[in-house]
Parts: structure tokens; C-alpha cells; sequence
């Protein structure tokens, strides 16, 4: 164990014991965040320069602070909490002006709007309850990386700055803000490969913590509620459509409205843990807030980031839908690339972040570090900026953060003008979700994602908000679904709580190659073992010989199936006609693949031509011509991957059907079904036929009609 200590500025004195525990510790703060206070953190995506992977946690906080609108209250949470309270109840006081007569329990204060016009360069510096909040962070000022400030910032906070009118009722049970102080933290470094707990005792006014119980009040869940129903199919498209009127106006350039959706959630803590499995973010959380109110959330989106005086955001616009695998991902990709209205969408959201940063950064640093780089989650695949500057000497870190309240991703532009429209054309207030979660430290660092895919819990009921970014060309019924895909992947992890250690029944398939044993010849290619390895998962046996063997090792394998493997040059380089010779002798099914076709053609008596071009790692639209065995199961289009100079052409194949071709005329796939004899010019083991299964069906199909 390691101790150590120092005296805040404020003359609050604080010790420190950091002592090595195992990831358990965290897993037990999680399970206890289901009826405690309290807040877990993590980031299951690494990706370089702008996310690492970590995770923290702490339960039973020593006190909360509680804003709602003008109003900010302190409260001890516990015997140590009562200790800190007459520091940061002083901190309140001299902000704003008491509401009622403090205690040893709880201090609250309004703090009253200021008559004076201050110029937009001071905007973060104007009397609200983050003037409370700066003086807490100054009476506690120091080196310690951790110790700070941890919880969730509501979107209604931003109207302490900008004059929006309010239309929609905010209910009693709204609460703007939320922040905990930690007095026990476990911190996990996954690049380190380190976990630690970090235990701090307070000096305030001469009395300690040490030795006062850490726990607090723990409220079980309530009896669920009713599930309001989600939202009619047409609502939301309608809402576009109001905006698109906007747009042609120019009274906005983008905004982003939201819409409801709700599912039962008596797990929040089962429900983090699912989250986490199914849908890793840069910003995992599950935040206890007291009164019976958890956020779940894996949010993409960073909002600020302080380290030092640099300052960071991240903004995401630009989303499609990931593709079925690696091939179908990278279509998407190259389809959200070319996209101009994706783009579009990016930029005003840099351009409005870039305006942000210069009004509190040092002039000339501002700078868009990464553009347009593509980040995969669970069911979508986004463009994101990441955009850095420095900060002004006298800016700090909540003056980085509340000069981006809120973010253009979550609200659009002009920011006042888009906020406007949410708030006249959303069916209910936003509570946390384009507010922010994370944690204000001590030592003048910050680290806070949006509050995007995320989940407000309270009886029983999870209330996941969801919107698009809507621009002028934007499709009414595509932005409605994207909301709900954007929903999906929380509404699905919260259909599988409590399911996340069973194992997945894995549906059972024929597998049509079980007993069968296969001959491949190896053409001295670069893709043999691949398709080798296509014939292994259906069951067949393979051994692969290297051409130019002895045909009496034929007879001593005794195979069901003979495959002509793809190779370079010409069939006449590796005498292929004598060894179809042996094999038609046997009469053996066979099966060829691009250069085992052109040898089938070239034996039949057919002839081979150069291409003009050739296709090498080329994608091609592979059309069926007629009924066709060997293709059995694949549209009558489809793509395949060509790697060949050599082609026969349709009139040239003798004693064969060609049953597919491409548009150039090159053909694709040849079947003799009486004799066994088939042949496909295409490669079926290359990620470019793998879309819809189309190269692993035809292995199948060559499989069944080998047999007699």
C-alpha cells in the first residue's frame, strides 16, 4: 500500500492510500450501483490518438451535488460526507443566495441571473450553478489525477446561457445535475495492465473522515411502472419534414431532433454488463443517481476532453448501417464516403466545434486533426473529426466545457435557433440524453461523453431517446429509421438482461461433405489452403498433393471429389490435360476453379483467349444463365471475385453448359451434372464471394452432386 497527502489551497487536507485489488472490486461496485450510489465508467474501444481502453468506479459517494435550474444544492451522503460539507456549503454560498436555513446535512442557494453584459468571449464566466461548481473545484484544487467530480449533466443546462423559450413542461422529478464526490475509487489501466483502489480521508476545519463508515443509503427498485407505448411510425418524419421547411428558410442549416422509445428495465446493473458485450463505446456508464434513477448508456461521441491546457472533442456525424461481415462493412464504408450529404452533415458539426474552441483557445491552435475517420460499432459504422486547441491562460476546463454546451451533433446550427426547434417539436423534455456524463477533476483535467445511446431508468421503465442529424436533402422515412437503429442496439441489450452468460445454441446445418473424402491439386497457387479450408467446414476430407504426382496415388487416396485448384500461367504450364485424362478415366467427379475450368474448356476441345484487361482482385457481377445445380441457392446475380487473364468465351466451351456469365461475356461457371463435371472461372474462397454466402454455397452444392 501507498500513502501520501497534501493541503488544497482551500487548507482541505487530503490523504491518499492506493493499494493493488483485483477487477473484482469493480464487478462488485457495479452490482451494487443496482440500489446504491454511485457511478462505473469504461471504454471498450481503443482506437489510436483519440480512445483507450479503461474503467473506474466508485459506490456510496460522501456527498452529491443537485442543481435544478437556478437552484444547487449540497448533500452529505454519510458521517464523511457531513466532515466535507461545511467546505463545500461554503463554496455554495458565496455563488448564490441560500434557499432556507443551511444544516449539518444540506446547503442549497439560487443562483440569480447578472444584469451585467458581458461580452460572448466571457460567456462561460456568467453567473449560473457552474459558479458554484468553480468554486468547489478551487477549494479542492490539487495534483491528484482521480479526485474530482463524477456524474451527469442534464441538456436543460444550456438554457442558464441561451434565452430558448420553453414550450414543453418540465417535470418535478427533473433534475439538471447530478455530481458525486468519491471517497473510494478502483481504477483500472488496460494498457498498464493495473488495478488499484484509491481510499481518500478530508481534513476540513480540523475534523476527519478517518475511521467514519463509507456507506450509505441504499433504496431497493420500485415496483415496475407501465411501458408508455413508442412512438407511431410517421411521427418522427413528420418532424423532418417541419424542418425541411426550416432549412428552405434558412433559419437552420442542420438540427437534430429525437424521439421516445421505452422497454422494462428491473437490471440496470445486468443491463450495463449486456451493454458493454454487445454494443463497446468510447463512453460505457452506468451512473446511480439517487431517487431511484439510473443512466445506462455506451455512448460513440467524446464532448470535451482537458489534459493539460489541450482541449478535445470528437464529433460524430455521418451513419450507415454495418454491413452482414467484413465485405458487406466495407461497402457501407465506400457508400457513407462518397456521400455528399454525409459530409455535409461532418462538416457544419466541425465548423460550429472550430467556432467553439476559438472563443476560449489560443489564437492559430485550433486544429482538425483527423477527418472523416470511420469508427464500427455494434449495428452502425460513423464518420468522426477530431478536432483539438489550446487553452487560453485565463480558460480553464469548465470554461472548455461550457462553451460547447451542447454539442452541434446533438442540437445543430445555429445552436439557438436548432435548440428552439427541439424544444417545439419534441414530445417530452430531454432530461439527460445531449447532456454529458463524466467526471471534473481536481487537478483541472475533465473527461465527458455525450449522453447518446443511453437509457434513463426510474421504476422499472428505461427511456431511450434517439435522433438524426436533418439537413435540407435529408429523406424523412431514412432519418426515421435511422433513430430507430440508433435505438436498436440498447433496446436489444435490454431484451437479453440476464442472458448474457448463457451460451448461444448454435443452430445445427447440414453438412453436405461428412464422409467424403477430397483430392485437391495444388496448381502452386496462393489460394489453395483457403479452399481446402472451405471443403474442412462442411465435413469433407482433404488432402491436398502438389501437381505432378504419380495418378496411382489416385487409386491409393480414393477420393469422392477431384478440385483443379486456381494457378498462374497457362494449364499447358502444368500438363494439366494428362491428369484430367486419369481422372475421366476413373470416372471421377471433378471440380475446377479458374485455372481448373480453363483446363476443363481446353481438354473439351474449347479455346482460351487473353483478356484485354486483366481481372486480378477485381469484383465482378456474376449473372445466371438458366437453371443451374452448381449455383443452386444464389440470386440470379451476384458478385464474385475474379482473378484471371485467361477466359473462355461462351461459343468456345465444348461439351459443357455454361450456366453464368459476367456482362462482358467472360464465362463464369460450366456444368456437365451427367458426368459429374463442374468448373467456376471465379474464385469461391475470396472475401469478395463471400457476400450472402455465395462462394460457401457453391462448395456445398459441388459437395452434394458428387455423390452418386
Amino acid at each position: 500500500m501507498e500513502t501520501s497527502g497534501y493541503t488544497t489551497a482551500k487548507g482541505i487536507g487530503v490523504e491518499l492510500e492506493v493499494r493493488a485489488v483485483s477487477e473484482d472490486a469493480l464487478e462488485e461496485i457495479v452490482t451494487a450501483l443496482g440500489d446504491r450510489r454511485g457511478g462505473a465508467f469504461s471504454s471498450g474501444m481503443d482506437y489510436p490518438g483519440r480512445y483507450s481502453r479503461w474503467a473506474f468506479g466508485y459506490v456510496d459517494p460522501c456527498l452529491e451535488l443537485v442543481a435544478k435550474g437556478r437552484v444547487i444544492s449540497a448533500r452529505a451522503l454519510n458521517e464523511r460526507g457531513r466532515v466535507v460539507l461545511p467546505a463545500v456549503a461554503s463554496c455554495l454560498l458565496a455563488a448564490g443566495k441560500p434557499v432556507g436555513e443551511p444544516t449539518g446535512d444540506f446547503v442549497q442557494v439560487r443562483v440569480p441571473e447578472s444584469e451585467d453584459l458581458l461580452p460572448e468571449e466571457m460567456r462561460s464566466r456568467r453567473p449560473t450553478v457552474f459558479t458554484a461548481i468553480r468554486e468547489v473545484i478551487a477549494a479542492f484544487k490539487g495534483d491528484d489525477p482521480h479526485l474530482g467530480l463524477y456524474g451527469a449533466f442534464g441538456y436543460d443546462l444550456a438554457f442558464q446561457f441561451e434565452p430558448i423559450r420553453h414550450r414543453l413542461e418540465r417535470p418535478a422529478d427533473q433534475r439538471d445535475l447530478v455530481l458525486h464526490l468519491p471517497d473510494r475509487l478502483v481504477v483500472i489501466d488496460r494498457q498498464r495492465e493495473t488495478c488499484f483502489e484509491r481510499r481518500y480521508e478530508f481534513t476540513v476545519d480540523g475534523r476527519g473522515t478517518r475511521g467514519l463508515e463509507r456507506t450509505g443509503e441504499a433504496r431497493p427498485p420500485a415496483a415496475p411502472a407501465e411501458v408508455p407505448p413508442n412512438p407511431p411510425r410517421g411521427q418522427y418524419a413528420e418532424v423532418v419534414a417541419a424542418a425541411k421547411e426550416r432549412f428552405k428558410r434558412g433559419d437552420l442549416f442542420e438540427v437534430v431532433p429525437g424521439q421516445v422509445f421505452h422497454a422494462t428495465c428491473a437490471d440496470p446493473a445486468g443491463f450495463y454488463r449486456g451493454l458493454r458485450k454487445s454494443n463497446p463505446a468510447p463512453y460505457e456508464f452506468i451512473i446511480s443517481l439517487g431517487e431511484g434513477e439510473h443512466l445506462v448508456g455506451a455512448s460513440p461521441e467524446m464532448y470535451v476532453r482537458v489534459t493539460g491546457d489541450r482541449v478535445e472533442t470528437c464529433p460524430i456525424s455521418g451513419t450507415i448501417a454495418r454491413g452482414a461481415d467484413p465485405v458487406g462493412d466495407a461497402e457501407a464504408i465506400r457508400t457513407l464516403l462518397s456521400s455528399v450529404k454525409e459530409e455535409s452533415e461532418l462538416t457544419m458539426c466541425t465548423d460550429v466545434d472550430r467556432n467553439d474552441k476559438s472563443r476560449i483557445c489560443v489564437p492559430g491552435t485550433v486544429k482538425v486533426i483527423g477527418r472523416r475517420q470511420i469508427e464500427l460499432y455494434s449495428r452502425l459504422i460513423h464518420t468522426v473529426d477530431h478536432i483539438e486547441g489550446r487553452l487560453r491562460p485565463e480558460f480553464d476546463a469548465l470554461d472548455a466545457f461550457l462553451t460547447h454546451m451542447w454539442a452541434v451533433t446533438v442540437t445543430g446550427a445555429p445552436k439557438t435557433w436548432a435548440m428552439q426547434f427541439i424544444e417545439d417539436h419534441e414530445a417530452t423534455t430531454r432530461r439527460w440524453y445531449g447532456g454529458a456524463i463524466g467526471f471534473i477533476g481536481f487537478d483541472g483535467s475533465m473527461n465527458t461523453g455525450l449522453t447518446l445511446r443511453t437509457a434513463q431508468i426510474r421504476d422499472g421503465v428505461a427511456t431511450v431517446r434517439a435522433g438524426a442529424t436533418l439537413l435540407f436533402d435529408s429523406d424523412p422515412e431514412a432519418e426515421e429509421r435511422e433513430t430507430e437503429l440508433k435505438a436498436s442496439a440498447l433496446l436489444g441489450a435490454l431484451a437479453t438482461i440476464g442472458s448474457e452468460d448463457a451460451a448461444p445454441e448454435t443452430p445445427r446445418r447440414e453438412r453436405p461433405g461428412l464422409g467424403l473424402k477430397v483430392l485437391l491439386v495444388d496448381h502452386e497457387d496462393s489460394f489453395v489452403n483457403t479452399l481446402a479450408d472451405y471443403f474442412r467446414q462442411e465435413g469433407a476430407d482433404v488432402v491436398t498433393l502438389r501437381h505432378g504426382f504419380p495418378a496411382a496415388m489416385i487409386d491409393e487416396i480414393g477420393p469422392d471429389l477431384i478440385v483443379l485448384s486456381p494457378g498462374p500461367g497457362w494449364p499447358s504450364d502444368f500438363g494439366m490435360a494428362a491428369l484430367i485424362d486419369q481422372i475421366y478415366a476413373r470416372d471421377l467427379p471433378v471440380f475446377g476453379v479458374c485455372l481448373g475450368l480453363q483446363a476443363m474448356v481446353e481438354h473439351a476441345g474449347g479455346t482460351l483467349d487473353l483478356l484485354d484487361h486483366p481481372e486480378h482482385g477485381k469484383r465482378g457481377q456474376v449473372s445466371r444463365l438458366g437453371a443451374s445445380a452448381l449455383l443452386d441457392g444464389l440470386p440470379q446475380e451476384f458478385t464474385a471475385a475474379r482473378y484471371h487473364s485467361l477466359h473462355a468465351k461462351r461459343p468456345g466451351v465444348v461439351g459443357f453448359t455454361p450456366t453464368a456469365v459476367t456482362p462482358d461475356g467472360n464465362v463464369m461457371a460450366i456444368e456437365d451434372p451427367d458426368r459429374r463435371r463442374f468448373a467456376v472461372q471465379f474464385h469461391p474462397e475470396s472475401i469478395l464471394t463471400a457476400e450472402g454466402g455465395a462462394g460457401a454455397k457453391v462448395i456445398q452444392n459441388v459437395l452434394r452432386l458428387c455423390r452418386r
